[in-house]
């Protein structure tokens, strides 16, 4: 099965931080490439304990609704 996940990448200091919105996962690297990476084999562990999460992940309908906000005077 093929599963899609959101993922948000932030540079953290010398690293590069990838953080899946779904699940709540995150991993790190050097590069982008390398976070991706650590975080694609992070999640496939997680998974591998949820099967009521894999089938949810794997409906072809399902998608988060991914928005943004904007704050003024913080």
């Amino acid at each position: 099965m093929t599963y899609k996940s959101t993922v948000v990448i932030n540079k953290e200091g010398r690293w590069f931080v990838a953080h899946s919105l779904e699940l709540g996962v995150a991993s790190q690297g050097k590069t982008i490439e390398e976070a991706q990476k650590n975080l694609k084999e992070a999640i496939e562990l997680y998974l591998e304990d949820q099967p009521v999460l894999r089938k949810r992940l794997a409906q072809p309908n399902y998608a988060p609704l991914v928005t943004s906000l904007e704050l003024s005077h913080v």
